[in-house]
Order: C-alpha cells, then structure tokens, then sequence
C-alpha cells in the first residue's frame, strides 16, 4: 500500500486543515487552468489513468504535491516519497526497492521527489536508471528554475509544468470551500467573518493556498465565541495571527531576479512609479537595501551614461548617505535616487561602446601600439622611434591634434562611440562632429602619405 494515504474518513484526524483539504481529484484541484483546464492535454492525461515523469515547478502552495497527489489517485499508483531535506541515501534505496517490488507484482510506482533541486548532480543522476528501466514513474517538485538546479539527463526524461501562484479569487474559492466542507474542513463551525477578513486573508498570502488554509484554522482557533457560541472573527485577529504581510522572497531565486528585472526595466523605461513600486516591494520582503543601491549604480552607467553624467554620483550619493544614517532615513534616499534614474535622459551608447572594444581586443589580431603612441623613457626607445612624430594636443590649437589617430592603422576608420541626440550627449555628439571637421580638413592627417 502506498505510504501516501488518501484516505479522509478517519474519526480523529489530527492533520492540519491545509492537508485535510488536500484534493484528491481534478475537480476539487484549484488553480493551474492553464496546465490542467477543459481540453488541455495533461487534464485529458490524467483522468486516462495516463502518467509520465514530470517536473513540477512553481512557488510554495501552488499545488505540486497535491497534483502529484492527483496523478496517483487517477493512475492506481503507489506513492513512495522521497524528500531531499529530510531523505537520506537509506531512504531512497527503500523506496526504490518497494518500487521493484511493486513492478514484480504489477503495480505501477510514482516517485515523488520534493525539493528535487536540493538533491546534487550526482544525486539526481541516481534516478535515471529506475526511470529508464520503467521501476518507477518520476515526479519531482521544485521552487527553483529547473534549467539551472536539474541535470540535463534528467530534464530530458521529464516533462517540466510551470505552476504559478493562485489568484486572490482562487484562494477565496479554496478558504470557502475549507469554511463549508463539514467533512474535511470547517463546515460544522460556526463562525463569523467581519469586514473583508477573507479577502484581506487571500490577498497577503500571496498566491500560496496552503498559507492561507494554515492562517484560517489558527483564526478559528483562537477566535473568541459571542454569546450565541459564534466565532468572531476579525480584522484585528487576522492582523494579529498573520502579523506583517508575507512576502514570497526567496534570495537569489527566481522571484528575487524577477524583482530586481522589474526595476532595472522600470528604471530603463524611464517609469519612476513603476521603479518605486518594485523596489518598494524588494524592501518590504528583506532585500538588503545595499543590493539595490548596487544595482542603481550599475543602472547609471549602463542605461544612462554621459546623457547625464550626475546619475552615478546621485546612486553614488545614495549609497553613501545609507551607510551614514541607516534605514529608515537612508531607504529615502535610495528611493530619490531611484527616480532620478528613471527621470534622467537615457543612453546606451558607451555601454554599447564597450561591449564592441571588449570584443575587438578579443577577437581581432593583437595590433603592435603604433609608434607615435608609444612611451619613450629612455635614449635607446627614443631611438627605437617610440613616440616619433608625437603631437602633443596642448601645443595644437585649441587643445586638438586635427588629423591624428589614436588606434591601430588596421582600425583607424573604426568608431565604437556613438552619442545618442539625448541629454548631455547631445553636445557630445556636436562637439565629436566638430573635431570630425578638423580631422577633414587637416594637412597633417596621420597614416595618410
């Protein structure tokens, strides 16, 4: 028999609500219409008794080991759970040995494998010969991008589902359904809900359902009955059981990317509303304010350049005033710092610039330094010719060599700079053009007989 028990007709089930709830079903499943609506191939999969190795990937309370849940419960499969937190080798070749028993007996075996990505390379390499081999049908469940946390090998075995977070309105549909079931849930409690306790409970849980069905049975736990024996259950007591807002910040996972993305691309777009927002919501969740203040420096130089060379000493300013004051007033001054990025005159061009001088020094042949460029400390480099014919731009009127060069002769046409008709770079480019014309005119144009 699975180790997995599917069975709610227990008497006394001590059991937190969220896996007393725990559908057993695609109908009673919320959430991941995408994936598992009317007509789409894995939902048609399932109720076929159908199941192949998959990956399921999404944040917490998304439904992964309730799916896998389901699969089994349609595919008349045993269950072997192995979790890479808590299993050890010892449990994994258990489960794999009553997967072979169940093979010799004709029954089919679903591995579940939570927090799969935790598990190393060679670990998960474990897996693949029992897949291969047909002893048991693979599911593993992850928080984590499996392109960076899971073996090719594996990945080419597995069919990877993206889950995603519910929506308010799913998680309002799975507390009702909790606050109506009198088997399973709470359906033979009566309580009363004040103001909007049940959207307010749906909204801060962000998208995670087992979260939410956590919080509801501890504010029916600790509600107070009026004199009719009703449960009142409140704002106050919801602020009091679920405490600041839960915020799903995983460092240095995929969110915290997602996040720190959004700001960049706000900030790029010139959106100031749109970057405060994201890098409020980066703080809210425990974001070491420094990070983002790393990140506004690198944006300055990156998305904004010499449009307007005061964005980096304004993200420079930021940075230093938060080390100086702390966090509640040095958070402002990130947030200022924050605008003025995304209000500045935007460019990319000497980013662009360096990119292409990184990949010519790269790629093309290593040119010798042209002569007149060269340094020439002693006699003997002097004659040598290192720096002949050098023209020292403070002698040349106004301060400009007309006609010289400063690359290789195999490079001489070649412009890596490009100021863009934005911000300061508009004189940039009016000046460059200017020098350009002297460089036209000169008589003195260097490699040129």
């Amino acid at each position: 028999m699975s180790n997995y028990s599917l069975d709610f007709s227990s008497e006394e089930d001590f059991r937190p609500l969220a896996a007393k709830m725990r559908p057993t079903t695609i109908e009673q499943y919320i959430g991941q219409t995408h994936i598992l609506g009317e007509g789409k191939p894995l939902r048609k999969a399932l109720k076929a008794g159908q199941i192949h190795s998959m990956i399921l990937w999404g944040p917490p309370g998304t439904g992964k080991t309730t799916l896998a849940e389901v699969a089994a419960n349609y595919a008349n499969a045993e269950v072997e759970r192995v979790s890479a937190v808590t299993s050890g080798v010892k449990d994994i070749r258990a489960a794999i040995d009553r997967a072979r028993e169940n093979k010799l007996a004709g029954r089919r075996t679903i591995l579940f494998v939570d927090e799969v990505h935790r598990f190393n390379k060679s670990q998960q390499d474990a897996f693949l010969p029992h897949i291969e081999d047909g002893t048991v049908t693979f599911i593993g469940a992850t928080t984590e991008n499996p392109s960076f946390e899971l073996n090719n090998a594996l990945l080419s075995r597995a069919r990877v589902y993206k889950l995603t977070s519910l929506s308010t309105q799913e998680v309002m549909n799975a507390l009702n359904e909790a606050m109506t079931d009198p088997l399973r849930g709470l359906g033979k409690i009566t309580a009363r809900f004040h103001e909007n306790v049940i959207e307010r409970l749906a909204e801060l849980v962000n998208g995670d359902a087992r979260m939410s069905l956590n919080y509801l049975e501890l504010l029916y736990d600790m509600a107070e009955e009026d004199e009719q024996g009703v449960k009142q259950i409140t704002l106050p007591l919801l602020a009091e059981v679920a405490g600041e807002k839960v915020s799903r910040f995983d460092n240095k996972g995929d969110i915290w990317y997602d996040l720190i993305s959004a700001v960049h691309k706000s900030i790029r777009g010139s959106n100031p509303d749109g970057a405060l927002y994201w890098s409020a919501r980066m703080i809210t969740a425990g974001c070491d304010p420094l990070y983002i203040a790393r990140r506004l420096l690198a944006i300055a130089s990156e998305d904004i350049g010499n449009a307007d060379p005061r964005a980096m000493q304004v993200a420079m300013d930021a940075w230093d005033c938060f080390t100086r004051i702390g966090p509640a007033e040095g958070e402002r001054a990130i947030a200022q710092a924050v605008v003025y990025l995304a209000c500045a005159p935007k460019s990319n061009a000497v980013y662009t610039a360096w990119k292409q001088a990184l990949d010519d020094a790269r790629n093309l042949p290593e040119y010798e330094v042209p002569h007149h460029l060269r340094n020439a400390p002693t006699s003997l480099m002097k004659d040598m010719g290192y720096g002949a014919e050098y023209r020292y731009a403070h002698d040349e009127p106004g301060a400009y060599a007309a006609g010289e060069r400063y690359l290789p002769p195999e490079m001489s046409q070649t412009r890596y700079y490009m100021p863009t008709n934005r911000g300061l770079e508009t004189k940039i480019g009016e000046k460059l053009d200017y020098l350009a014309s002297l460089d036209a005119k000169s008589l003195q144009k260097r490699y040129e007989k």
